[in-house]
């Protein structure tokens, strides 16, 4: 199966481009970036204000899998500092949003680590492990300014 690409560009994705056409891939490039881009619906205790925006897709309330959420959380850091503690929340909701991946057989395993690379720039390092594939591994830079 491919889908259309998309490239991550520093700070946003963008659909990848080849000579005057649209790229194609296997689709875990496209997935890994839609689960960590897309805004997750705020848990009942993210503590938001009760008037603020939840965010989320609206398809969530109708899926398979009761509970079932796409995305990531990584929309409630953009007011945060620039602490350890939020780099590790960072690192959790990044584990979270690709959870999937090893709930639907995708991957065997999912490890995602988050730094401060340089002063405002959150970096995620993704490696997924894939039965009887070399691991994809992935470094998504500008993070924090993404968000």
């Amino acid at each position: 199966m491919t889908d259309i690409a998309l490239q991550w560009l520093g700070s946003h994705g963008d659909l990848a481009m080849g000579s005057a056409d649209l790229v194609t891939d296997d689709g875990l490039d496209t997935a890994v970036l839609l689960s960590l881009c897309l805004d997750r619906r705020a848990a009942d205790d993210d503590g938001i204000a009760l008037d603020a925006d939840p965010r989320g897709w609206w398809g969530d309330s109708y899926a398979d899998v009761p509970g079932d959420r796409i995305g990531s959380r990584l929309w409630l850091l953009q007011r945060e500092k620039q602490l350890p503690s939020v780099a590790a929340r960072a690192q959790s909701y990044g584990a979270e949003a690709l959870q999937w991946l090893v709930d639907d057989g995708v991957a065997s395993s999912v490890d995602v680590q988050a730094s401060w690379t340089a002063p405002g720039q959150l970096t995620l390092a993704v490696q997924i492990n894939r039965p009887d594939q070399p691991p994809f591994i992935r470094q998504y830079q500008n993070v924090w300014s993404a968000i």
